[in-house]
């Protein structure tokens, strides 16, 4: 599985019927993307994102919105004061795909 420049990839649509990454693999592609952990048993990647303020939490989760429409891959999003909460998951596999990593290495160049 290569991980390599995750951030010049796109986004395949995921039909389903496809087995989710095992853990060996979604942790190859986590060194990829710096900050993000697994949870919820290897099935989904997180990364909370710092703000001094709402408002620059609630503009970052616009763009990161903007992001994930234009790629057809959608996180889930936790917004408050000060933080973004990122998750990403593929909802047809109940798991993790390549598609996810290239979100989150997409999001990571984002937010600089």
């Amino acid at each position: 599985m290569s991980n390599l420049n995750l951030n010049a990839k796109k986004c395949t649509p995921c039909q389903g019927g496809i087995d989710p990454l095992g853990v060996e693999d979604a942790n190859a592609l986590l060194m990829a993307v710096p900050g993000w952990d697994l949870i919820d048993d290897s099935t989904k990647i997180k990364r909370t994102f710092k703000f001094s303020n709402f408002m620059q939490a609630l503009s970052f989760t616009q763009k990161v919105g903007e992001l994930c429409e234009l790629e057809g891959h959608h996180p889930d999003i936790t917004v408050g004061w000060g933080y973004a909460r990122v998750v990403f998951q593929t909802h047809k596999i109940n798991g993790l795909h390549e598609n996810d990593f290239i979100m989150a290495a997409k999001v990571n160049a984002m937010a600089g």
